[in-house]
């Protein structure tokens, strides 16, 4: 799939352009259907007696982490949202760290991106007005005073666009250093070979522990927004 950049549909004069993250995105979806089908079917066959061990265990910890990730400002109403939120948490890591194999991350490209945080940002609009009416919401746009509505208004549209350029800027920005680092290599070999020695050093840096704190904070924001609109606990 790394020599695919893209596959075009063409249908009669209007062409579709399906690009390498997208279809990296779609396959990502494939896999993670089937595992977690296998893992769902693993843990109901499952000793609750006995100390989990492979795919149970692993389980067990991924479901940490998402907790670890929303609880805090989800509150009780975290075990309603974690299906969704793990489902996502896990894929987007993984797709964060796919440019470590050679493949496109699906988060360096903006329109998926700006799907994922469109739709973070509706779903905390409709439990908004769900929670009170419309009446209630539109209220709260209105606090603490009138004179701020249209700066309140501002603020809930900046959310999506907010979600969508940290992640988008900080993803892509990694993907052209490292780019443009090879491409130095290669003009310059062969004493570029010694380049290699500090590659490492970058995949860490932009594919692993950038990759790994920009899907911790995308859906810790997303988590707090909604929070803020279906929890009634106080932080």
């Amino acid at each position: 799939m790394s020599d695919v950049s893209s596959i075009v549909f063409t249908f009669g004069n209007t062409k579709f352009v399906l690009h390498q993250s997208i279809l990296v995105w779609l396959v990502l979806c494939v896999i993670f259907g089937i595992l977690f089908v296998w893992a769902g079917k693993q843990i109901e066959k499952a000793d609750p007696m006995k100390k989990p061990t492979g795919i149970v265990w692993l389980s067990e910890e991924a479901l940490g982490l998402v907790y670890y990730v929303v609880k805090g400002n989800l509150r009780e109403t975290t075990r309603r949202y974690v299906p969704l939120f793990g489902t996502l948490i896990l894929m987007m890591c993984v797709s964060n760290l796919i440019g470590l194999v050679g493949l496109q991350n699906p988060t360096s490209n903006i329109s998926f991106n700006a799907t994922l945080a469109v739709t973070m940002w509706v779903m905390i609009q409709y439990n908004g007005f769900k929670k009170g009416g419309i009446l209630a919401r539109l209220k709260e746009l209105t606090e603490p005073m009138v004179i701020l509505t249209p700066l309140n208004i501002i603020g809930e549209f900046a959310t999506p666009i907010s979600l969508t350029m940290r992640l988008f800027g900080n993803i892509l920005a990694g993907s052209i250093i490292t780019m443009l680092v090879y491409t130095l290599i290669k003009k310059i070999m062969p004493w570029g070979v010694l380049g290699f020695i500090f590659t490492p050093f970058l995949h860490v840096y932009f594919d692993i522990f950038s990759g790994v704190i920009q899907t911790y904070i995308f859906f810790t924001l997303s988590s707090y927004f909604l929070g803020q609109q279906v929890s009634k606990e106080e932080a």
